[in-house]
């Protein structure tokens, strides 16, 4: 079938239902999942639209909750267009852009409509939207909540952009006080500012330098500042690509003490290591940053065991020249990794040496970024009444990633070179083809998501 075609059943020898995988056929009507049927015991309709993949995987289209678009303001450096393909490419089939580095930022009410009108007629996936926290803007956030905002992000360090200024102590308990009793999730970029003593003569042009610049102590820090500001107040609280394994005992501490706390950690804390970035390539710095080999195997661990509730990618873009590559200096280098396309295989590629399945990507990569946005009622799971959103792959394939293969808008990632394994052949959205064997759609097929929050939103 062609992209853009409406499919009204989906048969494969492996459908991912629940823990298992077993050979099946998906019903679906006006973009739902209707239901699953044993492939055995479905009597076909004739005019029915079947799509028969085989013995590819068929499971739920990933939800990435962490997207650094850029549009309005820095569509030099993404875009909802490019965006929006790269993740249907990568079995992506919902993204929830941040409120920064647009500009304006989302974090008034008419800023959120101003970006809303920016994705019109753009988006190849659906796309949800976290508004923001900055000082001064709590009387916006409510409204905001009102319009269908997912959740709010702040930062408790510099930004990265003067447009997006990070929040006080004081400002925080202000946001608390007006998020409580909303539902509504606070998103924190865990760094905090600390007092190090400079090093003489260092070489900015090599990674250790930059590492050392941003110390485990800063993430630890911020979270203990997080963990009691959730406690007291009791608003649902997220901790953001979570980059060092030496906080999850605070955040463990705090959840037992009945904390509504999440945590995810990203591809590239989970793919790269320091030990192996080579002097002035910038295009591996993002902050946090990435650290030791000793440190990841931690993150795995919590992943394992459920410190860490989820995977995201942070996909955060720039111009090839914001990079510094011709420098090499780390230190002047924007920080962000662009993956949004590569994650689904990027953290199969390692997870499946490790012991995870299957079930554990769904779980990681679906399930649990519906909920923490609000989508877990319709998204990242393979049940009736929920969006017909697929994504059909072969977790055995391996493939290179190319510059000619990458569809986000500049071609620079730490990838480039890299043997993955698992690829993408087919995505669906509410039951249309967006994407199939290098082709997409002809129109983009993406919704918006405004999100309803209930009241009192338990945790995840």
């Amino acid at each position: 079938m062609e992209p853009g075609s409406t499919v009204d059943a989906v048969r494969s020898q492996r459908v991912l239902c629940g823990n298992s995988i077993c050979p099946a056929v998906i019903v679906i009507k006006d973009g739902k999942i209707l239901s699953i049927h044993p492939d055995s015991e479905l009597p076909f309709n004739d005019k029915w639209k079947v799509l028969d993949v085989g013995n590819k995987l068929v499971m739920p289209g990933v939800v990435d909750c962490h997207v650094h678009v850029n549009e309005p303001g820095r569509v030099s450096w993404e875009g909802y267009w490019t965006a929006t393909r790269a993740a249907a490419a990568g079995g992506v089939t919902t993204i929830v852009d941040m409120p920064l580095n647009s500009i304006p930022p989302t974090t008034t009410l008419e800023s959120f409509r101003e970006k809303m009108q920016a994705a019109e007629g753009q988006c190849f996936v659906d796309t949800a939207f976290w508004g923001g926290v900055v000082p001064g803007n709590q009387w916006e956030l409510r409204p905001m909540i009102q319009a269908g905002v997912a959740g709010f992000k702040c930062f408790l360090i510099h930004s990265g952009v003067d447009e997006f200024p990070h929040v006080t102590d004081g400002d925080l308990h202000i946001t608390m006080k007006q998020l409580m009793g909303t539902g509504s999730v606070l998103l924190f970029h865990a760094e905090r500012e600390i007092q190090t003593i400079p090093v003489k003569d260092e070489d900015p042009c090599e990674y250790s330098t930059f590492l050392r610049s941003r110390p485990d102590l800063m993430e630890i820090e911020a979270i203990r500042t997080i963990t009691q500001l959730c406690l007291q107040y009791q608003v649902r609280c997220h901790i953001v690509h979570l980059s060092s394994a030496q906080p999850l005992k605070l955040i463990q501490e705090a959840r037992q003490a009945g904390a509504p706390l999440t945590v995810e950690t990203t591809h590239h804390y989970l793919n790269l290591s320091a030990e192996h970035i080579p002097p002035g390539a910038t295009q591996f710095k993002c902050c946090p940053p990435i650290r030791g080999e000793a440190n990841q195997e931690q993150l795995w661990l919590a992943l394992k065991t459920g410190q860490i509730d989820m995977v995201v990618s942070d996909h955060s873009p720039c111009t090839p020249d914001l990079k510094k590559l011709e420098t090499g200096d780390f230190t002047q280098a924007w920080g962000g990794i662009s993956s949004l396309q590569f994650g689904l295989s990027l953290f199969w590629t390692t997870a499946s040496q490790k012991g995870f399945s299957l079930s554990d990507v769904v779980r990681l990569l679906c399930q649990k970024p519906a909920e923490l946005c609000g989508l877990g009622n319709q998204k990242g799971c393979l049940l009736p009444g929920h969006d017909a959103d697929l994504v059909i792959w072969d977790p055995e394939k391996e493939s290179e990633v190319t510059a000619s293969c990458i569809h986000h808008k500049h071609k620079l990632t730490p990838y480039l070179g890299c043997k993955l394994r698992g690829e993408v052949c087919t995505t669906l959205l509410r039951g249309r083809i967006i994407y199939s064997h290098g082709f997409f759609s002809p129109q983009p097929l993406g919704k918006h998501l405004l999100i309803s929050q209930p009241q009192s939103q338990a945790s995840l």
